[in-house]
């Protein structure tokens, strides 16, 4: 390759250089090379089309002239493409406005889809072929120079020509070679074409596997720049998708038998059933002969565009191609190019090589002194004669196959490209021109690189199309999707279900109309995954060691949801809000108190309904028997104070019940404070009173007369100003107030009473503990005294049951929390004024009513 890449390099330089140093020594250097298509003209354009693909590979020797290179397959679309081009010039030529003083011509040659034949071929368009022969002034050439050339197909071909040709300044303009690494001005700044770059067309591809759901994805390609450079690009755009690759694999282009059952194989193992293949039709069919034998069936295709239309293709694989996707460029139609391609019969074939070669591979017969060359000797004797009838309307072949006119349509586009260049060339006025001082282009002789200037600068519009190329020479990215299905006759029907045009808006750009799509199997689009979709309510936990694609599903934690498929990361809940059962959203947070209606609620506001009735009941038996000696004897007054503060205490128990509000809160812990402190007042008093009543009874000693009733409930009063002037300040300082408490992680949110300040709290209760203390005191110092008149036993009694609850209360208040902690308050305050209620009232309630002989006054002066 070196040696031949040295050689044209040689060559080229030779004639250049002969045509600007002297011209009477133009010599032709090597081969007749007569295949080709030429029509002269004032200027013309060179082609280069591969015809001919899949060389035979043969050793050479060294010791003899190397022989032609033989080839598997010639192309009909390929010879399609061709006459597009002649079809196109023709057109223009008969146009009196367009171009109307400058004829165009064409030399066209066989590419080959190979690089070594496509650089010689391209060095003899730019150069010219002169006769055979020495001496000849350049001149007097058979064929030309082209100052631009129209081709190739295939990307590295076109990479190779434009490294050659790229010094001199010749601009190639591709109709198929769609590789984005053309796209290098520094590398290629005299390449332009009028497909896609293929940039546009692996966004196309990842969003389709995108929309799809399809992650895990197989991705294979001939070992070329073309789909190196394309799956580069798609491994690169898929990561922003999460979709990775099940594999990588290159094969080489020529497909030997161990290369293809190594890719077989991995395309079986692997769990990936999408499979995106960039490569030509040529090697795909070794792969697709191989899964046949080996019945790998299953498998969804994604082809590149250089393969999406292939008809031959599904005539031979048709079974395993059903349902296969692919963006194809638009397609468009040509008037009358059908009539063009049809009017060649048997006169015209017989005077080109290419023609003669397509017209017996059509109708498998040898025509009459053929130019063809290329047909194998033993499948030439096999062959009968041609008899001058054969036509194209009694066959069906792609040649001649209008219906999806894509690559022909860039060949047409291509060159009203470069017409469209010249027409500005030969319209541009002195002095207005894009050069310098003003200056035009030249018309003759015509300057490659200033061609390629006009040719930049060109915009036009063809049957409907506007056609405009960016700055690197790239055209707007429009292309079909298109779907393979059989027909009714087992045809191929290429239905477009859908497009992609890169000048729409990101998230609009693709269009896909699934009513439309027929499956490979079955009705629905097949699964194509390492791991399957986490729903929502779980997120991924990337497996180690392995894709990205490859992960477990972890259930939220406690107070936290995804609400999309495949989160990464699971979202906390707001305070007011709570995950719902699948954890999928966050809905607001069960409001929890301390209700009526509840059982908890119910048996509490019960027993505070019977505190409170049988607190009244005692009170009414102690009106009744007011003026006998047990009520009597042991301060009325305080005894029926105390009875109405307990009901009161009784009664404060329902207000810690049902749904807090600031006011009720205020309420429940201010009454509370209060109505105890009164209470234990009062039994302060009443325990004072005893004593010094028993105190007074020893001579000398009469105290009660400091103090009597007045003074009884003065002490009262003041006893319970000091908790009232506590109540006071915690209400003007921060007073209790409603609140929703979130910091419980958990499905409700509890509406609880906050106390405001925690000192005040506590010095509410700690008051009350001291007076209950000096109750306490008081009743002990008095346990002494007679029994019949004595109450002081049942006061301390009573206060012992009084401190075994709220000592018990104080820590499990503190632990519990929500309706909880409400629930152990009121019970706290129930068993406290049950235990005075029932110590200190039941005793004498048991004298009144069940042992009245001893309520007496001499049963109450016994000791």
């Amino acid at each position: 390759m070196a040696r031949l890449h040295a050689t044209l390099w040689l060559m080229l330089c030779a004639g250049v250089q002969s045509q600007s140093e002297n011209k009477d020594k133009c010599i032709y250097q090597g081969d007749d090379n007569t295949y080709s298509f030429y029509q002269g003209g004032d200027i013309v354009l060179g082609g280069l089309f591969p015809l001919h693909n899949s060389p035979i590979s043969s050793v050479s020797s060294f010791k003899t002239k190397p022989k032609p290179t033989k080839y598997k397959f010639f192309s009909s679309r390929a010879i399609r493409w061709m006459q597009t081009m002649i079809f196109a010039i023709d057109e223009i030529n008969q146009q009196q406005d367009f171009l109307p003083n400058l004829t165009l011509g064409y030399h066209i040659r066989d590419s080959c889809d190979d690089i070594p034949e496509s650089l010689k071929n391209s060095l003899l368009l730019v150069n010219g072929q002169p006769e055979r022969g020495i001496g000849q002034g350049c001149e007097d050439t058979q064929k030309q120079p082209c100052p631009v050339i129209v081709g190739d197909a295939g990307s590295g071909v076109s990479m190779a020509v434009l490294r050659t040709l790229g010094p001199f300044k010749i601009p190639l303009v591709s109709y198929f070679a769609s590789c984005s690494c053309l796209s290098n001005k520094r590398e290629f700044p005299t390449f332009m074409r009028t497909i896609p770059n293929d940039a546009f067309q692996i966004k196309a591809l990842v969003k389709l596997v995108h929309y799809f759901q399809w992650t895990w994805v197989g991705v294979i390609g001939v070992d070329s720049d073309y789909a190196r450079f394309a799956i580069q690009l798609f491994l690169k755009e898929s990561e922003r998708f999460h979709i990775c690759p099940a594999y990588v694999h290159f094969y080489p282009v020529a497909v030997i038998q161990n290369a293809v059952e190594e890719l077989v194989n991995i395309l079986r193992s692997s769990s990936a059933t999408v499979i995106l293949n960039f490569s030509g039709e040529t090697e795909l069919r070794s792969i697709l002969k191989e899964c046949r034998r080996q019945n790998v069936t299953h498998l969804q295709w994604i082809t590149s565009e250089a393969w999406s239309t292939s008809k031959p293709l599904w005539d031979d694989f048709g079974d395993l191609l059903k349902g296969t996707f692919g963006f194809a460029i638009r397609r468009a139609d040509i008037p009358k190019l059908l009539s063009y391609i049809k009017s060649i019969n048997v006169s015209h074939v017989q005077m080109s090589h290419f023609l003669s070669e397509f017209w017996e591979e059509t109708f498998h017969c040898q025509l009459n002194g053929s130019l063809n060359t290329h047909v194998h000797g033993e499948m030439a004797q096999s062959r009968p004669p041609c008899n001058g009838r054969e036509s194209l309307d009694d066959v069906y072949t792609i040649y001649s196959d209008v219906s999806q006119l894509r690559v022909s349509y860039n060949v047409y586009k291509a060159v009203y490209l470069i017409a469209h260049a010249l027409h500005d060339m030969s319209t541009c006025v002195p002095g207005q021109g894009p050069f310098q001082n003003g200056t035009c282009g030249s018309l003759n002789p015509i300057l490659p690189w200033q061609l390629l200037h006009y040719m930049k600068r060109t915009n036009f519009t063809t049957h409907g199309e506007e056609v405009r190329l960016d700055d690197n020479g790239n055209p707007i990215a429009s292309y079909d999707l298109l779907n393979m299905q059989r027909g009714s006759d087992g045809s191929l029907h290429l239905v477009i279900v859908g497009f992609f045009d890169a000048s729409l808006e990101e998230d609009k750009d693709l269009v896909i109309d699934e009513p439309l799509i027929v499956w490979h199997r079955g009705e629905k689009a097949p699964e194509s995954f390492c791991s399957k979709s986490c729903l929502p309510g779980y997120r991924k936990a990337r497996q180690k060691g392995k894709p990205v694609c490859c992960f477990d599903c972890i259930p939220c934690a406690e107070g936290e949801i995804s609400n999309q498929t495949d989160s990464i990361d699971c979202l906390t809940c707001s305070k007011e809000t709570w995950p719902n059962q699948a954890q999928s959203q966050c809905i607001p947070k069960t409001l929890e108190f301390l209700s009526f209606q509840e059982p908890l609620g119910i048996i509490l506001w019960t027993f505070s309904a019977l505190g409170a009735f049988a607190t009244l009941v005692v009170l009414g038996v102690f009106i009744m028997y007011r003026k006998t000696p047990v009520v009597r004897g042991n301060n009325r007054d305080l005894s029926f104070l105390l009875l109405m503060v307990l009901c009161a205490c009784f009664l404060i128990g329902l207000t810690f019940i049902g749904k807090p509000t600031d006011g009720l809160c205020r309420i429940r812990y201010l009454a509370f404070g209060i109505s105890f402190a009164l209470c234990f007042s009062c039994i302060l008093a009443k325990t004072v009173v005893v004593l010094m009543a028993f105190r007074s009874t020893q001579p000398g000693r009469n105290k009660m007369k400091w103090f009597g009733p007045a003074k009884q409930r003065s002490s009262v009063i003041l006893c319970t100003c000091v908790q009232v002037l506590i109540c006071i300040i915690w209400l003007t300082t921060k007073s209790p107030y409603a609140f929703n408490n979130s910091k419980v992680m958990s499905a409700t949110l509890t509406v609880e009473c906050a106390v405001g300040s925690e000192v005040a709290f506590w010095c509410v209760l700690g008051y009350i503990g001291f007076l209950a203390c000096l109750c306490f005191l008081m009743a002990f110092l008095a346990r002494k005294l007679p029994d019949n008149f004595n109450e002081a036993k049942y006061i301390t009694f009573s206060m012992l049951i009084f401190f075994a609850v709220w000592i018990t209360f104080i820590p499990v208040y503190v632990s519990a929390y929500g309706k909880y902690m409400v629930a152990v308050h009121v019970f706290a305050i129930l068993a406290s004024a049950f235990g005075l209620l029932l110590c200190i009232f039941a005793p004498k309630c048991y004298i009144v009513l069940l042992k009245p002989e001893k309520n007496n006054k001499k049963q109450m002066m016994k000791k």
